[in-house]
């Protein structure tokens, strides 16, 4: 059954096209889609995808500038009030996409900066499925500490670590290895990279190149 509600994180660390490939996937899907973006997020949505400010159209794969799709809410960061803030809101759960070392730090020892951080720490104590895609590397000996950290907390760590048995060709289908992890997950339902069943893909498969 597919979630009703699914809140977004983007973060300051590499990898917009996670974020923009995992709200394009759950946008299309019809979920309700809550999003929150860091100042140093909208920063990485510029220098990654040439966004100028944070262009909700563009984020969910349509033309730059266009509408806003009525399942996507955005939220501010510094919005301490908000919703998301609360554990009253309802909702199927979170990914934090990308996941920088700095939120990683702030949400595996419950310092909460700003919305982000709050809403991640509503799922931890809520007990909601909260996923972080945590984009660095090498990892530190302070990274691995907050990454056990976030686990014994009870956050999924999805580091992202692309696949490559399907044989993707695109940016995009590099990057949907990793989002269809993360939509797993959070228990949605999904086409956005094939799954393995044992054989080697072939052009019929998903548009896969033959072996």
């Amino acid at each position: 059954m597919r979630p009703g509600r699914i809140v977004v994180g983007v973060s300051g660390a590499s990898g917009a096209i996670y974020a923009q490939r995992l709200v394009t996937h759950l946008v299309a899907a019809g979920v309700e889609t809550h999003l929150v973006v860091t100042p140093l997020g909208v920063r990485l949505l510029r220098d990654e995808l040439g966004m100028e400010g944070l262009d909700l159209a563009a984020l969910c794969g349509g033309e730059a500038g266009g509408p806003c799709p009525e399942n996507l809410v955005n939220h501010r960061p510094g919005d301490v009030g908000a919703t998301l803030a609360s554990g009253s809101f309802r909702h199927d759960g979170m990914a934090v996409v990308p996941c920088s070392s700095n939120s990683l730090s702030a949400i595996a020892t419950g310092q909460a900066q700003h919305l982000l951080h709050r809403a991640a720490a509503v799922c931890l104590k809520e007990r909601r499925p909260l996923v972080l895609v945590h984009r660095e590397t090498p990892l530190s000996r302070v990274d691995l500490k907050n990454l056990l950290a976030a686990d014994e907390a009870g956050a999924v760590v999805l580091p992202a670590n692309p696949s490559f048995y399907t044989r993707p060709r695109t940016v995009e289908e590099v990057a949907d290895t990793v989002v269809a992890r993360v939509l797993d997950h959070l228990g949605v339902e999904h086409d956005a990279s094939p799954r393995w069943d044992g054989a080697a893909p072939t052009a019929d498969r998903g548009g896969q190149p033959r072996c």
